[in-house]
């Protein structure tokens, strides 16, 4: 697939699934169809199989291969499916390359595990996924990658990376990469994502520096609100936006801050609150605390409330 190919299919909601276990611990592969085809039928833009909300981390490389094959099974071209991939390099390039025969249409490079690598690493590592399939690639900069806006471009200029999403949150940094691809590619269709764990929160911010897309954690349990509040962002209609961020969002966000994992277990709890059973997370992640859960229901109570008034 080419670069222009990806860039063009990728629009609208991102919607990343979450990843269902049966009670005995294993996938649940009967939920993640009715899950993706729920994301779907909402309108999803894309669909990210694997990647950080559907707990890339705790699959193994066969339970990755069939997550992302029935993600692809049930999409069936009518939006693009993005697998994660990441590890060391050898895994990433192992996983990228089952990702391409399991149908996926590109990939979102999550940062290479635990290390802390020089730009020069980082550009290697990169290419060296990108080089391995047919499929593009979106490179995730959060945690231990952070880019530099010259590597940006580096990346940028390479056959295969197509987009970069960031996961930092640091507005001068993200607009020095942009301008500076701007800058040396003119005309280029490589894409920027918002990737801030619920990325609502900071849209309106993103969007000022040109920063469209974004991961929608919450249209895995609310797509009501999600696609609510993406109508008016998109619009320009300030007064949904601010009441949907001070009635929903920020108070999400407060209560995601209270327990670690929860950018991934709340959005599984939710889930289930809307009637999938989609099992708990599995380790080291916990489940929620049951005032937690008690909190989380309230919001999305008010939260459906809001765009239904």
């Amino acid at each position: 697939m080419t670069e222009a190919a990806l860039a063009g299919r990728l629009g609208g909601l991102l919607f990343f699934p979450v990843t269902p276990y049966g009670p005995d611990g294993s996938l649940n592969l009967d939920a993640y169809r009715a899950h993706v085809r729920a994301g779907i039928d909402a309108g999803a833009g894309a669909v990210f199989a694997a990647c950080g909300t559907g707990e890339f981390h705790a699959l193994t490389p066969d339970e990755f291969g069939a997550v992302v094959a029935t993600a692809a099974e049930v999409a069936d071209g009518a939006v693009p499916v993005v697998a994660g991939t990441g590890y060391g390099t050898a895994m990433a390039v192992d996983l990228a390359r089952r990702a391409e025969a399991a149908g996926a249409d590109g990939l979102l490079a999550l940062p290479p595990y635990l290390v802390v690598a020089p730009q020069e690493g980082l550009v290697r590592h990169y290419t060296e996924i990108a080089a391995a399939t047919s499929l593009d690639v979106i490179v995730y900069q959060r945690d231990n990658v952070t880019f530099t806006p010259e590597t940006v471009v580096r990346l940028a200029r390479t056959p295969g990376i197509a987009g970069l999403k960031d996961g930092l949150g640091d507005l001068e940094l993200l607009q020095r990469a942009i301008s500076a691809v701007r800058a040396e590619l003119p005309g280029s269709t490589f894409r920027w994502f918002n990737g801030l764990p619920t990325a609502e929160l900071t849209g309106p911010a993103y969007r000022g520096l040109g920063v469209h897309l974004y991961s929608s954690a919450v249209f895995c349990f609310a797509p009501e609100i999600a696609l609510a509040f993406h109508a008016a962002l998109t619009a320009g209609d300030p007064e949904t936006t601010a009441t949907l961020l001070d009635g929903f969002y920020r108070p999400l966000v407060e209560l995601r801050n209270q327990g670690r994992g929860y950018a991934v277990s709340l959005v599984k709890a939710g889930v289930r609150l809307r009637g999938l059973d989609v099992g708990p997370v599995r380790p080291p992640f916990t489940e929620p605390a049951p005032a937690h859960l008690d909190r989380l229901a309230e919001l999305l109570d008010h939260g459906l409330g809001l765009v239904k008034r």
